[in-house]
């Protein structure tokens, strides 16, 4: 196993081992995971079109699972030679991959330590996972988590291919995610502030004060003042110094 992908520590596996043997995967509702996969759905996205763009260029048995911050498989994507083991395994979308639903895995382990996971077969905590070779890893921007991404094979041990794929493939989800979460901030901002309300954040923006706004304009300095406190909501801000940070990073200007 490459250095960069480490197994947990001998004394985890003696505190662990056997413990968790009998749980059962516990679900999100219909309508719980309905919510989570509208809110998450730039995630699934992102995830499904990165998959697709590498898995033709894998050989072997592989399989991604992705969830969202609290362990909620959000979608999944494995190779055709293990198709039959997935249709007939428990394991499906809106399943908890936390510990106390199915026991102690790479991504409970990686929700657990904000890092990433290795775990082999043997290291898991449910029967569920008896023959996968797991790593699991946080997807994390900046100090906030959005998900987390795992790459599996089972009855097979991880090829230095998939090795490779499991270090480059969340960095390129992210650097994905970002890129279209700002486009649809911009286009979220760009449409909700008015003309008028445009002008205002401009003149903020170039340093002039509410009195000088209202003579660049010809309105009441109440008006400004009024303009200004619906930029602030819409743009979901407490002041002109973040207005502007948010109108100058997605380009609103």
């Amino acid at each position: 196993m490459p250095e960069a992908i480490r197994a947990l520590p001998q004394q985890w596996r003696e505190d662990h081992l056997g413990e968790s043997f009998s749980l059962t995967g516990s679900f999100a509702s219909k309508q719980q995971f309905e919510r989570i996969r509208i809110r998450d759905s730039l995630l699934i996205t992102v995830f499904q079109n990165c998959i697709s763009n590498i898995k033709d260029h894998l050989s072997g048995p592989y399989l991604f699972l992705l969830t969202n911050t609290e362990g909620v498989l959000l979608s999944m994507d494995y190779s055709q030679n293990l198709a039959n083991t997935m249709s007939g395994s428990p394991i499906d979308l809106g399943m908890y991959f936390s510990e106390k639903s199915c026991g102690v895995n790479a991504i409970s382990e990686a929700i657990k330590h904000n890092a990433p996971v290795y775990l082999p077969p043997e290291e898991h905590g449910s029967p569920y996972f008896k023959d996968w070779h797991c790593f699991s890893t946080p997807l994390n921007i900046g100090r906030k988590n959005i998900g987390y991404l795992d790459v599996s094979t089972i009855n097979a041990d991880m090829k230095s291919e998939l090795v490779a794929i499991a270090k480059l493939i969340p960095a390129h989800m992210l650097s994905s995610y970002q890129e279209q979460h700002s486009a649809q901030l911009f286009e979220q901002y760009a449409i909700k502030l008015t003309e008028r309300q445009l002008k205002v954040l401009r003149l903020i923006s170039q340093g002039l004060t509410v009195k000088a706004i209202a003579i660049k304009l010809n309105i009441k300095e109440c008006t400004v003042n009024h303009h200004k406190k619906i930029i602030f909501d819409k743009l979901g801000v407490q002041s002109s110094t973040e207005a502007v940070s948010i109108a100058s990073r997605y380009s609103i200007l």
